[in-house]
């Protein structure tokens, strides 16, 4: 069984089993609020597959990386590292946006299935930007295939920049699906990502700046 905890946009938590089927999902569409729901959700799911954990336990835990604001990413990763180092399993990281590109693939959605021409994939950054990546079908391991990595764009030029691409705007992460890169991911012996999250942007907090100091 693998975790999946994502907080780059709303929050989610999804569980899937060995053979990659959803066994519960969790989610709540507020873009705040993270911390204090985030447990809540967690308890929902594991509740709900109390039983097929007692026959399969957890032996991962897939964390969304982003793209996303600072906190709020944060307190999903923080989230999966602590549930997984009480379980004393491993995390995968994996960038948020391959889980809304595969979700989209495998419900057949306009623009991202049948046709495997590329698709951008699009979620709010918040200060008037928007995210973007695009992919083109998957690859040999399962996996959607980024033909351009992401980016930030002004949500005005998201147009002009795109011209005919197709686009889908994405505003929920789906937990499971993020346990399913993850997934395919571990059975090809690849690495998504790296420790670090995907902000684009850096914090809005800064060290504070020493005085100068005077002279007497």
């Amino acid at each position: 069984m693998i975790l999946g905890v994502d907080t780059s946009l709303g929050t989610t938590v999804g569980l899937i089993g060995h053979d990659g089927s959803t066994l519960a999902e969790a989610a709540s569409a507020q873009p705040l609020g993270h911390a204090e729901v985030i447990g809540t959700l967690l308890e929902q799911v594991l509740a709900e597959a109390a039983d097929a954990m007692s026959q399969d336990p957890i032996t991962h835990v897939a964390a969304g990386m982003g793209p996303g604001p600072f906190t709020g990413l944060r307190i999903g990763i923080a989230a999966a590292r602590t549930f997984a180092l009480g379980r004393g399993i491993p995390v995968v990281s994996v960038p948020s946006h391959l889980a809304a590109a595969l979700a989209l693939i495998e419900e057949g959605a306009p623009g991202a299935a049948g046709s495997g021409s590329p698709f951008a994939i699009l979620t709010d950054a918040r200060r008037r930007e928007t995210a973007v990546t695009v992919y083109e079908g998957i690859d040999v391991d399962g996996i959607p295939h980024a033909v351009v990595d992401t980016v930030l764009v002004p949500r005005d030029e998201v147009d002009a920049r795109l011209g005919a691409l197709r686009r889908i705007e994405v505003t929920a992460i789906s937990g499971a699906a993020l346990a399913r890169v993850a997934r395919r991911a571990l059975a090809a012996g690849r690495t998504l990502t790296g420790s670090e999250p995907l902000y684009l942007r850096p914090p809005d907090a800064r060290p504070p700046v020493a005085p100068k100091r005077v002279g007497l």
